[in-house]
Parts: structure tokens; C-alpha cells; sequence
């Protein structure tokens, strides 16, 4: 009997072993194909009422929108998008120490509005993505609308 426990308890170590890898290898892949079109950078989100918690994960430029992935997501499908004319900076500061532990080091927080009446949203990323983001909307194209 004692055999017989320590050899289910092996196969029972074994098999989540394997699904540890496995989700390991689907969350590689998926960044791979979030990556695969360009313009990806590492970019925490946090939106008022949410507790004052970060979610890490990934931006994507795109030409009218960026598009946010939570990073341990399982979908392609982006959990956040923002309308690029929409999306304002309003402010920019360092994080505070405890920011600065759940962020890791050398991140700037950005205070942004998505639209004129939407309260405001943070995004932190480091310098040199804050400085790609900032290019991105700068270079907008102006609107249709316009003349």
C-alpha cells in the first residue's frame, strides 16, 4: 500500500508539473503573437474605483486605437482599447515606493482621460515606451472632419 501511494503521488507530481509547463508555453506563445505585429511595449493599467490595483500587461500601437493585454490573459482579443483622437495625457509622475514594487524599476506613471467627461486612467511603462507613446500620439494624422 505505502508503494502504491508514493507511485500515485509521482504520477500525481508529474501531471501538474506538466500543466504548469503547458501554461507557461501558452503564455509565451500567446506574447509572441501579441508581439508578432509591432509596436508592443510592457505597460501597467490601472482606472479609478479598481481598488488603487495595477494590472500588468502589454500595449499595443496600432494606427486609430491602442490596445491593452493583461499579460496572464488567455484570449487574443485585447481587455482595453482606447480611441487614439480620444486619449489625453493629463499628468505624469514617479511611483511611490509601493507602486514601484509591483511595477518593477525605472516606470512612469501617466495620468490619462479617454474622451473629455471619462475620469482618468493610468498607464506605466518606462522611459523610453513613454517616450514611443507619447510620438504615437503626437503623430496622429488629423481627422477626416477637418480642413
Amino acid at each position: 500500500m505505502g508503494e502504491s501511494a508514493a507511485f500515485d503521488a509521482g504520477w500525481l507530481l508529474a501531471l501538474v508539473l506538466v500543466l504548469v509547463v503547458l501554461a507557461a508555453v501558452a503564455v509565451a506563445a500567446r506574447r509572441a503573437l501579441l508581439e508578432r505585429g509591432g509596436g508592443t511595449v510592457e505597460c501597467g493599467l490601472r482606472r479609478p474605483g479598481s481598488g488603487g490595483a495595477w494590472r500588468l500587461g502589454v500595449a499595443s500601437y496600432q494606427p486609430d486605437e491602442l490596445r491593452w493585454h493583461q499579460v496572464f490573459g488567455l484570449l487574443l482579443r485585447p481587455d482595453e482599447i482606447f480611441p487614439r483622437r480620444m486619449l489625453t495625457v493629463v499628468s505624469r509622475r514617479s511611483p511611490d515606493d509601493a507602486e514601484a514594487a509591483s511595477l518593477g524599476p525605472d516606470r512612469i506613471i501617466v495620468a490619462c482621460r479617454v474622451g473629455e467627461h471619462d475620469e482618468p486612467m493610468e498607464l506605466a511603462m518606462s522611459e523610453s515606451a513613454l517616450t514611443g507613446f507619447l510620438a504615437w500620439l503626437e503623430g496622429a494624422p488629423p481627422s477626416a472632419g477637418l480642413s
